[in-house]
């Protein structure tokens, strides 16, 4: 595997941590989750190959990317301004395609409503927008027994919690977060399935499992009632359809992020394009998605490069 040339690009209230592999037309990859820029190492050598110039970045908050004050409140516009950045820096005079997943994906759609001049293509992996849901009322519930569970019983206990209400016919209702299983899915990121830390791992593995734990309190008491709380602008979404694909996972069908995916598609009048795998797919299925992400990014048309990258390219941390 290539490395990827890292960087760091200053923004506002935040140091984000960027990796770019390739070279021609832009793609954004937007992590969900506690996922960064290494959640894409599945699939972001091919796409460089396939002659774009692929750039994956870690959220503001988590991992590398730090904020300047680490109890700020998190926003979805202020994430899409994040990505804004890294297009106009790299992609200054064309649109780019953009790819995010779980909460990536909302911030996706929000930079897609935005900034729809920037955007060529946007491929949306199951964002969780329960706001567009008939019963986002029990959904909003849920995310409130979530950030109650986590300041009274701390963050398994409300991670328990979420991950109940996520999976199909979530159990949404009140009890004891110890008694409930949640060994049939692992929600310890929202959108990337990691390995628990432990001997035996490869070390980028191992890392990747590590900082996962380490960015949970941050993504349970930040990411999730921040951007669980979105409501995309449907009709200015309805507007900008033609350049807009919503996916869910092939094995996530009834799982929440999955039905509030579908029902967006269903009010947009769009179809939903299933990807391999379930919410976690990027991870579990990495050839087989990234062959799909890489055919509906060609369906665009945007003319690539051929032959060999060079190794030349513009530096991230230069401010515009």
């Amino acid at each position: 595997m290539t490395a990827p040339t890292s960087s760091s690009l200053r923004v506002n209230g935040a140091t984000l941590h960027c990796e770019v592999r390739g070279r021609g037309p832009l793609v954004l990859l937007i992590p969900g989750g506690t996922g960064g820029a290494a959640s894409f190492d599945g699939v972001a050598e091919d796409l460089a190959a396939d002659g774009y110039t692929v750039v994956g970045y870690d959220p503001r908050g988590m991992s590398r990317s730090t904020l300047d004050d680490p109890d700020a409140e998190q926003h979805v516009a202020e994430h899409a301004d994040d990505a804004l950045r890294i297009l106009d820096l790299l992609s200054p005079d064309e649109p780019a395609l953009v790819f995010g997943a779980s909460s990536g994906a909302i911030v996706a759609l929000h930079l897609l409503t935005a900034h729809p001049e920037r955007i060529a293509r946007v491929v949306t992996h199951e964002p969780p927008v329960v706001e567009v849901l008939p019963d986002a009322a029990e959904h909003r519930a849920l995310l409130a027994r979530v950030q109650d569970t986590f300041r009274t019983q701390g963050l398994m206990p409300a991670m328990a919690v979420f991950s109940a209400g996520l999976k199909k016919d979530g159990d949404t209702t009140d009890g004891d977060p110890k008694d409930r299983d949640t060994t049939d899915r692992d929600t310890t990121d929202g959108d990337t399935a990691e390995p628990e830390p432990g001997p035996g791992l490869p070390p980028r593995a191992a890392a990747r499992a590590e900082q996962t734990m380490a960015d949970l309190p941050y993504f349970v008491g930040r990411i999730v009632p921040g951007f669980m709380s979105y409501a995309p602008d449907i009709r200015r979404l309805e507007g900008l359809s033609d350049r807009l694909v919503i996916a869910g996972g092939q094995d996530s069908r009834g799982e929440l992020p999955y039905r509030s995916a579908a029902f967006l598609a269903e009010r947009l009048g769009t179809e939903l394009q299933h990807f391999p795998g379930g919410h976690v797919g990027l991870t579990t299925h990495p050839a087989e998605f990234g062959e799909l992400l890489r055919k509906v990014f060609r369906s665009q048309g945007l003319r690539r490069r051929t032959g060999p990258a060079p190794s030349s390219g513009r530096d991230v941390r230069k401010p515009r």
